[in-house]
């Protein structure tokens, strides 16, 4: 596995999260984010089964950029 690191959110400091990563091979994206509250994942399930497996991530609004340009990257190559 080949992970193209693109960014993480400027304003996490030394904290890593969240952040965006392309799969060079597969060219999908790895996303590190916070954990979504309660409220906000019983809300989603009502349109989309959550596996145990996966989880519900929130991404700040400033992160648009770097989710763009993993997409075009991925899309790209």
């Amino acid at each position: 596995m080949r992970l193209r690191f693109v960014g993480k959110d400027p304003e996490s400091g030394d904290h890593g999260c969240p952040a965006v990563w392309v799969d060079e091979s597969t060219k999908e994206l790895v996303i590190q984010g916070v954990r979504a509250d309660s409220d906000t994942t019983a809300r989603t399930v009502q349109d989309s089964p959550l596996p145990g497996n996966e989880s519900v991530v929130r991404l700040p609004q400033r992160m648009i950029p770097l989710l763009r340009e993993a997409l075009d990257g991925a899309e790209l190559e």
